[in-house]
């Protein structure tokens, strides 16, 4: 039985309070996509803008750990960019190593995010969710999302999670509210 995230979640949106756009930087990991046939991309820019947010960069970056790595030290070190999400990369092939490179660099892991993300995917692809090795954390202050390639994963990770947990007016709690105490000491 699927699980019914919008109606869940719609409800709990405060229209008394103020949408608060956040910058979100997107990655595509691949070593085959092209700008042209990034789908997956194109799928999340599509949804992050539609809802209000700020694409402040994309690329697409090659399946090699030091180089994903490299590019989100890049955005977690540049003050404009809130969020990064990927797309891509964390399946269990050998050239998967997403996954990897992002807890590589967590300070914080968020391990509720791979648990929901695989109650919504296994609602809609069974046991084969067990595939995708989707994860979350944070670093330095800047959320990191790792989703896996299809574009049906990043519909399932972004209408599901990431839709309500990045609206600044989702009630009981959200990740908006928290940013300015995720670089407490």
């Amino acid at each position: 039985m699927p699980i019914p995230s919008d109606d869940i979640n719609s409800g709990r949106i405060d229209t008394g309070k103020t949408f608060v756009p956040i910058h979100i930087a997107v990655l595509t990991v691949s070593d085959t996509r092209t700008r042209d046939d990034d789908v997956s991309g194109d799928t999340l820019v599509k949804r992050l803008e539609d809802a209000g947010h700020i694409l402040c960069a994309r690329t697409i970056v090659r399946d090699e750990q030091a180089r994903i790595v490299a590019q989100l030290r890049t955005w977690i070190e540049d003050p404009r960019c809130d969020v990064v999400i990927s797309t891509g990369g964390t399946g269990l092939t050998g050239r998967d190593v997403t996954v990897e490179a992002f807890k590589s660099v967590f300070e914080k892991e968020i391990e509720g995010f791979a648990v929901l993300f695989h109650q919504i995917s296994y609602a809609k692809i069974g046991t084969s969710t067990v595939q995708s090795r989707a994860c979350a954390g944070v670093a330095r202050g800047t959320y990191l999302f790792a989703l896996p390639g299809s574009p049906g994963a990043v519909k399932d990770g972004w209408d599901g999670i990431l839709k309500w947990q990045l609206d600044s007016r989702h009630r009981p709690c959200n990740f908006v509210e928290i940013m300015p105490r995720l670089m407490e000491r």
